[in-house]
């Protein structure tokens, strides 16, 4: 099993930044991509971003202008930075991890239990 654990979440006005952290423990030499999901209310989950074991990258194309996603392995977490924040960025983040025998978009993996994370003025 792997716990996900994430920080970073807050109150902040449009335009600002927030850094969002996810420390995964357990079984993590089983795990292979790691990333951000989001969810505002009222829509679904959507994927924001993953990073391989070997630092590639997939960020969405509504926030890859502003959002950047890293990982270090040698502490098995990753980070999401948000810059430029926008209303409409508000939402529950959460931290998943897959397998090397998963994928992200699929239904299966580890998951955190979110980060809130509220842009407004």
């Amino acid at each position: 099993q792997v716990q996900l654990v994430e920080s970073g979440g807050g109150l902040v006005q449009p335009g600002g930044s927030l850094r969002l952290s996810c420390a995964a423990s357990g079984r993590t030499s089983s795990l292979n991509y790691m990333g951000w999901y989001r969810q505002a209310p009222g829509k679904e989950r959507e994927l924001v971003a993953s990073i391989s074991p070997g630092g590639y990258t997939n960020v969405a194309d509504s926030v890859k202008d502003r959002f950047a996603i890293s990982r270090d392995n040698a502490k098995n977490a990753i980070y999401l930075q948000m810059n430029s924040l926008k209303p409409e960025d508000t939402a529950v983040y959460y931290c998943k991890a897959v397998t090397w025998a998963q994928t992200m978009a699929g239904p299966n993996g580890y998951w955190g239990q979110g980060t809130q994370v509220t842009v407004s003025s």
